[in-house]
Formats: C-alpha cells, structure tokens, sequence
C-alpha cells in the first residue's frame, strides 16, 4: 500500500463527510483526528473502534486505517512530521525525546488517545480556537495557530505518558526512553527480546541491565514485556475479529494453549471467555489500560 505523503512540517485541516471515499489509508507522518460531530468506526491496524464527537485519535506513520461512518462526521485533521516535533516543542533535548518516543508507540494505545477527563473540553476548545484562526485569518494568526498544535500535541503526549511504567517522569532521559521503544518497536519478534539480545543492543552488562530497568520504570524487564504484550491481546480479543489462533500466531506464542495459559495468568480467564465476557458491550467504546 502506497503512503499518503507530507511536503510540509504540518498541515491543518477540517472537512464534513457522508462517506470516507478511500477504504484504508497509511501516511509516513503522524495524523491528530478530533471528531467535532457525528458517529461512527474507525479500524486501525485490524481493531475496530466506535467514534463520537469529542473523540481524537492519534495515527503514527505507517498505521493502516479507515472510517465507516454511521451520521455525517465532521473531522479536524492535524498532520505533522517528526522534523515539526523536534523544531517546535521547545523543551530539552530529554524531554523532545520522550514526547518522539510516546508519539511513535501511540499506535500500541489505540482508539481515543484522551484518558485524563480534564483535556477533553481544553481539546474542545483548542480545536474550536484553531478553527477561528484559519477562518478570520487576523494578523500573526499562523504563529497563533502553531501555538495552539503545539499545545495539543504536548497534550497527547500526557495523556499516553499516563500509561506509561509508573517510575518514568518529563524528565527521564536516554537511554531508558531507547529500551522502552526498541521493546515497543520489537513486540511481535520475541527473540529480539531476550535478555541478552537487550544487553548487546545497548551495550549494558547482562547484571546490570535488569537493574537499571527497574531502577527506571519501576517494573522488572520480563514483567513489563510480559504484561505489554497481554495488553495488546487484550485489544486484539476487545476490537478485531482476528481468531484465536490468529492472534497467537501473529505475537509469536508456541502455539494457542500457550496463548491460553499466558493470558491465564494475566486475565484469570481464557482468550476465549474473556471475548466472550466482553461481547456484551459490543457497540460501546471500550478502553484497554494498555
């Protein structure tokens, strides 16, 4: 599937749509989408998500996407490159750092990226001052509207850095921020995970490295792999259709009762009844603490 392609730093746009025209899409750039009106699914990466006015979602390049729309939708797209992240977040090198590493892995926390109740109407609000701005066109009003994505942007970062190992704060740095991404980056490839495949990565003895991890993230290093992981089946069972078997084959388990017994543990219930458990909200937004 050819990328949709983005020639400048960001770009602002809002549309009301009937229909989504093109079936599925993928960009080589990040994409903020804040329903301003209207229903309907969004299917990313082969989970499906109801949408409602309010919601936002955040794309990362390469995520493969579409719209069904059930009312007529009214989108506010914001596009932007890595290359925009790094000129105009200005913080610290460690802190552009940490909000590239939560925009990148954001595809791992699908569905509506706001969890704290208290951005939604800021977002609200700065959709709807970015929108004027466009509009009325007043003087200075393209350095205005940079000023509000900007913010926006540092709000999405918050709002996924919620979820992230209880230890990391703004002002966590390199090299944890690089472990946790490459795991992100590498969570369909076990092997890759393996203690020792970590340590020649980053150049950290195999001693010290389990203790930096938890040193850093609160967490153990195979704990954290573990639960990251179960959560992503958690949103596959939530909101694809994929079988069973599909989903222990496209993480790499030995086989489905190794899937079984693994989310086990993590659910107290199989795959299998927790879907079943779960059926009863189908047509409803369900969030994954992922």
């Amino acid at each position: 599937m050819k990328g949709n392609v983005l020639y400048r730093q960001y770009e602002i746009e809002w549309k009301e749509l009937e229909h989504f025209n093109k079936p599925s899409r993928r960009n080589n750039f990040f994409e903020l989408i804040y329903i301003i009106d209207g229903t309907g699914t969004q299917t990313v990466n082969k989970n499906h998500f109801n949408y409602r006015k309010g919601n936002l979602f955040l794309l990362t390049p390469q995520d493969v996407y579409s719209f069904k729309i059930s009312t007529t939708t009214s989108f506010f797209f914001i596009r932007f490159n890595e290359l925009y992240v790094k000129d105009r977040i200005k913080k610290d090198d460690d802190a552009i750092t940490q909000v590239e590493y939560i925009l990148k892995n954001a595809s791992h926390r699908p569905g509506c990226i706001l969890k704290n109740k208290s951005d939604k109407p800021l977002i609200a609000s700065l959709v709807n001052s970015v929108l004027n701005e466009q509009i009325n066109q007043q003087l200075y009003y393209t350095r205005v509207s940079e000023q509000m994505v900007n913010t926006i942007i540092t709000i999405v970062a918050r709002n996924i850095a919620l979820k992230l190992p209880k230890n990391i704060k703004e002002t966590t740095g390199e090299p944890v921020i690089e472990i946790l991404n490459y795991i992100q980056e590498n969570i369909f490839e076990p092997q890759r995970l393996r203690v020792e495949k970590l340590s020649e990565h980053f150049n950290i003895s195999l001693n010290y490295l389990g203790r930096y991890f938890k040193k850093q993230t609160g967490d153990t290093l195979q704990n954290y792999i573990f639960n990251f992981k179960m959560r992503l089946v958690e949103t596959r069972l939530l909101h694809s259709d994929m079988r069973i078997s599909e989903i222990s084959e496209e993480f790499s388990f030995t086989d489905e009762s190794h899937l079984n017994r693994l989310f086990r543990k993590f659910k107290g219930v199989s795959p299998t009844e927790f879907r079943k458990i779960n059926s009863t909200k189908e047509g409803k937004i369900v969030e994954v603490s992922l």
